[in-house]
């Protein structure tokens, strides 16, 4: 990208609307996560079929965040984040309006595709600003995402405690949250490329340094899908709750990651990185014994809490640590990057498979396990370690294939 220099107000101004389309992003997952049992009955799915549905987020995701760094290259920063912010708030409407298991698929592959291409070019833009700024912004940009979540997931609770139609629902969301996203999109950094400089490669591995730490961001990002996507349809088919509770234990998970998120960069320097993250395993391993163990629904619900203490702040700090780990920093972020993305959408997925042939608290007994290697590995990480970390989103990006 071109060199520009910004004065220190147009900066201020670029955080802020960065943060607003971070807030956007976050409110389409919690209106979709939230609503997930009215898609599941309205497509009459099983859990393993609505698994298997959700798994072409994955695949819309893995074949269109290449294009997006091409795009930004081609259109630059801010009209690239304005057309693919737009095509992800709208592409909200359609998985509620699938009929049937075919379309639901469609529906899905669409939805990850252009959350895909959105979470690329937001989050290359918050590092941009970061890097001007000098200083950490990235915990504070992913605390937005989980805000604007936490908006959206609160509104579907309630849309599902009245009842309401999710098709109306997602459209009247959408609506809102496209023209939100587009206001936001008019200042952030329009940054170019230069004459010379050459479009971005179609893929990269990720590089050896990236593999270990990746593989604990995986064990995160494994249990932040499954709690994000499984929690109401946990509540509601194995504990027998009504709707408007088992959205609402969504809601609840959303909080307490966002809780954690901002007060992530004050513990990690505080108490460093492989602490912080053996801490959050234990917590994670304990809040998943619970969701297991619980036959009643506060105690699920305290379980999904804890689960998202545990593990808010953990793949930040796997960036943090790829970012010392080797030569080629960015290449290390990428790769760590496309990882626990790859984690978080295949967890949906295979949550369900595992429904399908035992049962959802079986499912859940396998993310316990996964939350528990965050204890054994937490040292892979050290050379994250610091005076001051920065801590980014679990779906913080640089430009690469899920960057």
């Amino acid at each position: 990208m071109s060199e520009v220099t910004y004065a220190p107000s147009e900066l201020r101004r670029a955080r802020y609307a960065v943060a607003a389309v971070f807030a956007v992003h976050g409110a389409v997952t919690g209106s979709f996560a939230t609503r997930v049992p009215w898609i599941q009955d309205h497509a009459s799915v099983g859990a393993g079929r609505l698994g298997f549905a959700l798994a072409f987020t994955a695949f819309g995701a893995a074949c269109a965040m290449p294009l997006a760094s091409r795009i930004t290259h081609r259109f630059g920063s801010r009209s690239a984040l304005r057309g693919l912010l737009a095509l992800w708030t709208i592409a909200l409407v359609l998985p509620s309006l699938a009929p049937n298991m075919l379309t639901l698929c469609l529906a899905m592959f669409v939805y990850g595709a252009t959350a895909g291409m959105a979470d690329v070019a937001m989050n290359a833009l918050g590092v941009e600003v970061e890097q001007r700024l000098d200083k950490s912004i990235m915990s504070g940009l992913h605390g937005m995402w989980s805000a604007g979540a936490l908006v959206g997931s609160a509104g579907g609770t309630l849309a599902a405690h009245l009842g309401t139609d999710a098709r109306l629902h997602h459209v009247l969301a959408a609506a809102a949250l496209t023209v939100l996203g587009l206001l936001a999109c008019r200042w952030v950094l329009d940054l170019r490329p230069t004459e010379d400089e050459e479009a971005p490669p179609r893929f990269t591995l990720p590089p050896r340094s990236a593999l270990l730490i990746g593989a604990v961001g995986f064990c995160a990002v494994f249990a932040e899908g499954a709690s994000l996507d499984w929690s109401a349809v946990y509540l509601e088919d194995h504990l027998g709750t009504s709707a408007g509770l088992a959205a609402a234990c969504t809601t609840g998970f959303m909080l307490t990651m966002a809780v954690a998120r901002i007060v992530g960069d004050a513990v990690v320097n505080r108490f460093g990185t492989v602490r912080t993250v053996r801490t959050g395993g234990v917590l994670a391993t304990a809040g998943g014994l619970l969701i297991v163990v619980a036959d009643h629904p506060v105690a699920a619900m305290g379980g999904f809490g804890m689960m998202g203490l545990g593990i808010a702040v953990v793949v930040p700090l796997c960036f943090a640590a790829a970012g010392h780990s080797g030569p080629n920093p960015s290449q290390a972020i990428a790769g760590v990057a496309t990882i626990t993305y790859t984690s978080g959408l295949i967890a949906p997925s295979l949550i369900g498979g595992v429904a399908q042939a035992t049962s959802l608290m079986v499912s859940f007994g396998v993310v316990t396990v996964l939350a528990f290697g965050l204890v054994l590995f937490a040292g892979v990480l050290r050379g994250g370690e610091r005076t001051s970390v920065k801590v980014g989103p679990p779906d913080a990006a640089v430009p690469g294939p899920r960057s």
